[in-house]
């Protein structure tokens, strides 16, 4: 120090105390540090909350929506969501001789009002003679002459007039009246007509639905508001809001509870194999190999038959079943792996060292270390089975009507997407959203759980 110009007056003596700063860290558990790990994936966090709201939806959503889904509102079929819902109080409806006309003008002509209660036309004579046909289409007559559907025939001498009275609906039709040739069918002279149609109700068919208290606080030519349908109706007048909600119940139900017992069943199956190991380990997955290769539509139609389930009939104790006996070696393989691993850790031969029993090993140690795979697993299975559950009843082998679930919506659905598309875009919509979230929810568990991954900080 004395070469460097340095003494011992140069320096400043530091308690030890003042320097030591403690860095520490909370300490975690594995479920804490993977339960932070998940907060930070965002999408695996918005699935789990978008998982809650389904589940609210199925258990809340009827005691909230109390709307029976079996219960037809013939007065809205296939109302798309937003539909105007109100109808103009008109007298009851009485019969329609053809003679009374308000419109004198010549070809076809019409009685007013056109409204959905009936729509009554009139015409002149076409031909001297022969037989007339009703048509009605909703979209206008082109070159292709495709006039609709067939209403009746009229004959020339029981007076030129028809009364429409069949599933009339708010909206613009088109009539035409068609002289049929010699051999019935259509010939080349026609008149066509293009009526716009208002929804209308009468006093008692308002108080009969619950519009109005009592016939004193209506009067003829007031307005009602029909039903609230949020989502639309189905093609027989169904609330499909209601419908969802029931249909929810029954996919979830299968979609939860059937991974639930097959992957417990795996998980059983698969630490018993992985633990004994030698033979029996062999012998039980050769077992596994041989329920895999067992076709599940096959099995599918046993149970039905066994179960009693006839055509048109749900099948939702087979399906159950099927899935349940026919799932779980994929599970039973995982879980065997991880056991395989985790039993020739040091702690496992400290413990058989101390006495410990093969049931405590298993259940206290190697279970609860494969329980990260275990749930993600079961998440993974969860859209696995609702999928299966949907494509089931859409082929018609699950739930069939009117038992109401999301595959078997779509497939009413089906049949009328081209006219009506809202009857299956919301079954699908939620099939999809369902089948989503669940599988980014299994990602997002996937890499919580991967103890590799823990948090450093």
């Amino acid at each position: 120090m004395a070469e460097a110009g340095l003494t011992s007056t140069d320096f400043e003596r530091i308690e030890q105390s003042a320097a030591i700063q403690a860095i520490t860290r909370p300490s975690l558990s594995y479920w804490q540090d993977a339960w932070i790990r998940l907060k930070d994936n965002r999408r695996a966090l918005y699935s789990l909350y978008l998982i809650i709201a389904l589940l609210m939806f199925t258990i809340a959503g009827p005691w909230v929506w109390r709307i029976d889904p079996g219960a037809q509102d013939v007065d809205q079929i296939s109302q798309p969501p937003g539909t105007d819902r109100k109808a103009t109080v008109v007298e009851p409806f009485v019969p329609w001789d053809g003679t009374t006309l308000i419109d004198t003008g010549t070809g076809l002509r019409l009685a007013p009002p056109a409204t959905t209660q009936a729509v009554r036309i009139q015409w002149d004579p076409l031909t001297s003679t022969g037989t007339y046909r009703v048509y009605r289409n909703i979209f206008p007559l082109g070159e292709e002459r495709a006039f609709g559907l067939p209403l009746a025939e009229v004959s020339g001498s029981d007076g030129l007039y028809f009364e429409d009275r069949l599933d009339l609906r708010p909206g613009t039709y088109h009539y035409a009246v068609v002289v049929l040739d010699e051999f019935g069918g259509p010939g080349e002279r026609f008149e066509t007509l293009e009526v716009e149609l208002t929804r209308v109700i009468t006093v008692y068919e308002a108080l009969a639905k619950g519009l109005v208290a009592s016939t004193n606080d209506i009067r003829i030519g007031d307005e009602v508001k029909l039903a609230l349908h949020p989502f639309g109706t189905d093609y027989l007048g169904r609330d499909m809001l209601a419908r969802l909600m029931a249909g929810a119940g029954v996919s979830l139900f299968i979609g939860i509870f059937a991974p639930f017992l097959y992957v417990l069943l795996g998980v059983v199956y698969g630490a018993t194999a992985g633990f004994i190991g030698g033979r029996t380990d062999q012998g039980l997955m050769r077992f596994a190999d041989f329920v895999v290769a067992l076709p599940f539509l096959l099995f599918m139609i046993l149970f039905k038959i066994v179960f009693g389930i006839g055509p048109g009939e749900s099948g939702i104790m087979p399906m159950l079943l099927a899935l349940v006996i026919l799932a779980w070696p994929a599970t039973a393989r995982l879980v065997r792996g991880q056991i395989l691993q985790i039993r020739e850790e040091g702690y496992i031969s400290a413990c058989r060292l101390l006495g410990a029993k093969t049931t405590y090993l298993v259940v206290r140690h190697m279970i609860p270390n494969t329980m990260g795979v275990i749930l993600v697993t079961l998440t993974f299975a969860v859209p696995s089975a609702i999928f299966t559950e949907a494509f089931l009843s859409f082929i018609g082998m699950g739930v069939a009507p009117p038992t109401p679930s999301w595959g078997s919506m779509c497939n009413e659905g089906l049949k009328t997407m081209l006219t009506y598309p809202h009857e299956l875009v919301f079954p699908a919509l939620f099939i999809s959203i369902t089948v989503l979230a669940f599988n980014l929810l299994g990602d997002g568990l996937r890499d919580a759980l991967d103890a590799r991954m823990r948090s450093r900080e």
